[in-house]
């Protein structure tokens, strides 16, 4: 039953998917290549939901939407969702970032910039690479996605 729910996921990533299926194979070079599309995106946020980590992504996510917008008030209600969701102390989606970060972020929230996050994206971002991408590679998750690959 594993084998099946794996393999259904290997084709919700790579056969419906808008992404280049040669794309795939290059998710085990890097972290920022996985990262880089869409179906990636989807495969490692599965992976790290059924780590009870999806937080990471999801908040690296916003954050990249984040820095697009361009008007003023937009700016301000989006960064205090990602404050509420993920950054202040007992959010729903709390990720783990020092205390000097939060505090900081914190501090500023009321008069947000475009770099707000930026500290806190980047440790969040070296956290998945170090730890969460290799697991990933070893994942049932991303060998299943690989050998359906290699079938088409």
């Amino acid at each position: 039953m594993q084998r099946t729910l794996l393999s259904e996921m290997a084709i919700k990533f790579c056969c419906f998917s808008q992404e280049p299926v040669d794309d795939v194979d290059s998710w085990g070079e890097s972290i920022e290549k996985l990262l880089s599309c869409k179906s990636g995106q989807m495969a490692f946020q599965d992976f790290l939901k059924s780590e009870y980590s999806e937080e990471n992504i999801l908040f690296w996510l916003a954050c990249e939407e984040y820095k697009k917008i361009t008007s003023a008030p937009e700016m301000i209600s989006r960064a205090n969702q990602i404050y509420t969701e993920f950054v202040q102390t007992e959010a729903p989606r709390q990720v783990n970032i020092d205390s000097g970060t939060r505090t900081n972020i914190t501090n500023n929230i009321s008069e947000p910039t475009l770099n707000s996050f930026d500290m806190a994206q980047k440790m969040i971002f070296s956290l998945m690479a170090r730890d969460c991408y290799p697991r990933f590679l070893k994942s049932d998750i991303y060998q299943s996605i690989l050998q359906n690959h290699g079938k088409s």
